[in-house]
C-alpha cells in the first residue's frame, strides 16, 4: 500500500477553500484554545476584552467633552467614542493577532501538516467573540440612554463583515511577510499605535481641515467606523466616496490570499 502524500503545494492561484472547510473543527479547537489561554485563571475572566474600550472611553469622554468639546450630530459623545472603538479594537486585535499567527505557532507547524490558513482564520474567530460582547455592551448603552436602534441597523451585518475582511486581509499580508521578514513583528503596535490617531475613532470627521479630508477616503476603517456608527446610532450615511477604500480592500484580500498562498510551501523550511 502506498504512503499517502499530503501537501500543500499545487497549481492553484488561491488557497483551497475545500481543503479550508474540511479543517473547520481544527480552526474552533483553536479558536477556544486561545480564549482559554488568555483569560484563564482570571478573575474577571473575558470581561477583560471590555476593559480597553471602557478605559479609553472614560479618557476620550473626558477630554472631547470637557476640554475639546466637538460636534457629533446630536449623538451623545460616549455612544460616539464606544461604537469607534469597539469597531477599531475589533481590527486592531484581529490585525495583532492574526499578523503573528505564523510565528507563534511554528512548533506546530514543524510537526504536523494542516493548511496554514487555519491559524489566521482561527484568531479572527477569537476576535469576533470578544468583539460581539463588547458590541452586546455598547446596546446596553444605547437602551440606557435611551438611544433605540433605527432602521439603518439592518446594515450592521455588512460594516461588521467589512470590519472583519480589512483587519483579516492586513493580518494575510502581515502574517506571509513576517515569516521572511522578522522586522514587521516589531512594526505591528508601531502601525496600531499610528493608524488610530488617522482614523475618526474617537473625533468627527468634520473636525479635520478641508484641504485633506479627502485623504481618509482612502482609508477604510475610517469608512468601517462611519458605517457602523450609522447602522447603530443613525445621523448622516457615510459617504459613498468610501467605496474607494472598500474595493482597495478587496484587491489587497485576494492579493493576501495569493501571496499566502506562494509562501504556505516555505513556512515550514522559515519559521
Amino acid at each position: 500500500m502506498k504512503p499517502k502524500i499530503i501537501s500543500s503545494a499545487g497549481n492553484t492561484f488561491l488557497p483551497d477553500l475545500r481543503r479550508l472547510y474540511a479543517y473547520r473543527a481544527l480552526i474552533y479547537v483553536f479558536a477556544q484554545r486561545d480564549l482559554k489561554v488568555q483569560y484563564s485563571q482570571t478573575f474577571m475572566g473575558i470581561m477583560w476584552s471590555l476593559l480597553q474600550p471602557l478605559t479609553g472611553l472614560l479618557i476620550f469622554s473626558f477630554f472631547f467633552s470637557y476640554v475639546v468639546k466637538v460636534d457629533t450630530g446630536g449623538i451623545p459623545y460616549p455612544l460616539f467614542a464606544f461604537s469607534g472603538m469597539i469597531s477599531w479594537y475589533f481590527f486592531s486585535a484581529l490585525m495583532a493577532q492574526s499578523g503573528t499567527s505564523l510565528m507563534q505557532s511554528q512548533y506546530l507547524i514543524r510537526k504536523i501538516y494542516f493548511p496554514k490558513l487555519v491559524l489566521p482564520v482561527s484568531k479572527a474567530l477569537s476576535c469576533f467573540a470578544e468583539f460581539g460582547i463588547s458590541l452586546a455592551l455598547l446596546f446596553v448603552i444605547m437602551l440606557i440612554s435611551g438611544y433605540l436602534p433605527q432602521l439603518s441597523l439592518l446594515f450592521l451585518p455588512v460594516f461588521i463583515f467589512l470590519n472583519l475582511l480589512t483587519g483579516l486581509t492586513v493580518g494575510l499580508w502581515l502574517s506571509a511577510l513576517t515569516i521572511r521578514y522578522r522586522d514587521f513583528h516589531h512594526i505591528i503596535p508601531y502601525l496600531l499605535n499610528f493608524g488610530i490617531w488617522l482614523t475618526p475613532v474617537f473625533y468627527p470627521v468634520t473636525l479635520l481641515p478641508e484641504k485633506i479630508k479627502f485623504l481618509i477616503y482612502f482609508n477604510p476603517m475610517a469608512g468601517v467606523i462611519a458605517g457602523f456608527r450609522w447602522s447603530l446610532l443613525g445621523g448622516e450615511a457615510p459617504s459613498v466616496h468610501y467605496a474607494y477604500a472598500f474595493g482597495l480592500i478587496v484587491l489587497l484580500f485576494f492579493g493576501g490570499l495569493y501571496y499566502f498562498r506562494r509562501m504556505e510551501t516555505k513556512i515550514a523550511d522559515l519559521v
